[in-house]
């Protein structure tokens, strides 16, 4: 492989390697996909890269894309690293008031966006923010310039600049500012992460070893891009010369998996969850024959080990179990699939293993944005993997347990800083250069890296428990009735949780009971389903000790989504808003006690 420490080294990778590739990247517009060659991704970078230069873009300048996944992003994504301009990439499904406060924060002299809708949510607030000189589209919207003007642009700057690029190039150094993201955050602001070329390529490189894919394979993208996990996944399969084809919305993964079937994809556990209900739902509705032979291959996997370890009569049962019932989970995600890594979150332990049982190998790993992500993740096979834990440590990066149980991390992954923000970068990365991730956690035989819970969320009970709510909540979230759900009680005299139930389930389950459901208002009043939830509450009860046993539950008609502001667009909990949300509930339930 050509040497690859700066993103748009790829470039010359695919040039050297893949050139002959005709499906580099794939999109899926008006029912038809839509295929960008290798050469067409070195020269539109290219020719996106003059035009800037043809319309004053120079080292630093921030430009910010709000866009889905999709291939021109890759196509500004690499002409920004060429001229070494730094690129701010937002999620499509953030508030209008983080995109005023970013704008304002990061001053970016051009705007990428995907369509007319977020045209509109953007177009208000650019009067304010006089730094923003160009706006440009993907899909093509009246009155905004197309990104296409940008090849006709750069066709008639090539000679001028073709030279200049190359010279620009030589002059950008691996430790050069690539990226500024803005981390979602669960309280206050958002915070800009920056990230160099060497912080992603150093975990492209390291992760990509390990990687079984090969420029045979294709993959399917749907996590969003702008995030550092998928964006750190797509120079992976981008290295690599994998087909990376873009999944239409999140709401269509399942039909373009069997569509397409794929050979790996990035996930994070709450679409996994989604899977496992879907089939478990459909499983449960079988006649009775196959319902007890379904059941049985689950109860199956859930029992499996790596490695053979539980015996030749359970790999025996297995392989009848994977005949007859697995071979159809393996056909919901396509047939073909041979890598999956799960992150953002932690995975169920009982999905691992299902999966894996299944022949389906998931990969947890972990990381923070602020590390590029990667800094332990385990792999495809024994012995370099174990459940519930993390997995080893990522070559080249140093993993250390502070004396509180807090993970540090050191390596050329760790991030420059915080944006204009030296003083909280100093309260992260200690003068060692040990980065401070704010997340629990220990080894396992030396060599897997288990995450217990989140610093700043661990709280104290006023009888002075200590209360780890992540470990409940995932406990809880095991069972079919609860989508999501918090766990509350700091400075209080015992825990308690507030639960969103998962509808659809309910449906079916109010359906097979003959029990009336007309809205989820009027269900969570339902005396019957609040007692039967409450049984799934004290299965997780009975795996507590007794000052860590939730005592009261409560139920709210709420689906927690990104889009309504409970969930981070990471799928993870933000805290603060949904006790505020909720402050009513949580006075009522500790008034009386």
């Amino acid at each position: 492989m050509t040497m690859v420490t700066r993103t748009f080294d790829l470039l010359d990778n695919y040039r050297k390697y893949f050139l002959a590739k005709t499906d580099a990247f794939v999109k899926k517009e008006n029912g038809n996909w839509i295929t960008y060659s290798t050469a067409q991704y070195i020269e539109y970078s290219n020719l996106i890269s003059y035009a800037l230069l043809e319309n004053g873009f120079t080292k630093g300048a921030r430009v910010i894309t709000i866009s889905n996944n999709r291939p021109e992003w890759n196509f500004v994504d690499m002409a920004l690293a060429q001229i070494g301009a730094v690129h701010v990439p937002l999620y499509p499904t953030i508030s209008a008031k983080s995109y005023d406060f970013i704008i304002r924060h990061c001053e970016p002299l051009a705007i990428f966006i995907s369509d007319s809708i977020l045209y509109e949510k953007i177009a208000p607030l650019l009067e304010e923010h006089p730094s923003v000189q160009f706006i440009y589209s993907f899909n093509k919207i009246k009155s905004v310039a197309h990104w296409s003007n940008l090849l006709d642009t750069g066709t008639k700057a090539e000679n001028k600049f073709k030279h200049e690029l190359v010279d620009i190039k030589k002059n950008i150094k691996p430790e050069d500012l690539l990226t500024i993201i803005y981390t979602s955050g669960t309280t206050g602001n958002p915070k800009g992460v920056m990230l160099s070329h060497q912080n992603f390529m150093s975990n492209v490189l390291a992760s990509a070893a390990h990687l079984i894919l090969d420029s045979s394979h294709k993959a399917l993208s749907f996590l969003p891009i702008n995030h550092v996990y998928e964006r750190m996944v797509n120079y992976q399969y981008q290295y690599k010369g994998i087909s990376i084809y873009y999944a239409e919305s999140m709401e269509t993964i399942g039909d373009n998996l069997r569509e397409l079937k794929p050979h790996g994809f990035a996930t994070v556990p709450r679409l996994l969850e989604k899977v496992y209900d879907k089939i478990m739902a459909k499983g449960k509705s079988l006649s009775f024959p196959k319902k007890s032979i379904f059941l049985w291959a689950v109860n199956l996997g859930q029992k499996y080990e790596l490695n053979g370890a539980n015996g030749w009569w359970y790999e025996f049962k297995l392989k009848i179990a994977r005949k007859l019932i697995f071979i159809k989970w393996q056909e919901a995600l396509g047939g073909n699939i041979q890598f999956m890594c799960s992150g953002g979150a932690a995975l169920q332990v009982r999905l691992e293993r299902l999966f894996w049982a299944a022949g389906i190998p998931v990969q947890e790993g972990y990381g923070l944005t602020e590390t590029s992500p990667i800094i332990a993740a385990n792999q495809n096979a024994y012995p370099d993997v174990r459940f519930g834990t993390v997995g080893p440590v990522l070559e080249g990066v140093e993993v250390k347990i502070a004396e509180d149980g807090e993970i540090l991390a050191r390596g050329p992954n760790v991030m420059i800083g915080y944006y204009k923000n030296p003083e909280l970068t100093k309260e992260v990365i200690d003068s060692e250069g040990w980065f401070h991730t704010g997340d629990i956690g220990c080894w396992e035989d030396n060599k897997f890296l288990k995450i217990t819970d989140r610093k700043k969320e661990i709280f104290k009970t006023s009888g002075g428990i200590y209360i780890a709510p992540q470990v409940i909540e995932n406990l809880l979230k095991e069972s079919p009735f609860i989508d999501q759900n918090i766990v509350i009680g700091e400075s209080k005299r015992f825990p308690s949780v507030i639960i969103s139930p998962d509808f659809e389930f309910l449906k079916e389950y109010c359906k097979r009971k003959k029990i009336a459901f007309d809205n989820p208002e009027q269900i969570i009043r339902n005396e019957r389903i609040q007692k039967r939830i409450w049984t799934e509450v004290e299965k997780t009860n009975v795996n507590l000790d007794r000052p860590k046993k939730i005592k009261i539950s409560r139920l709210v008609a709420d689906v927690w989504t990104p889009e309504t502001g409970e969930l981070s667009p990471t799928l993870k909990l933000k805290r603060r808003v949904l006790k505020e949300k909720y402050d009513q509930i949580i006075q009522e339930i500790y008034s009386k006690q």
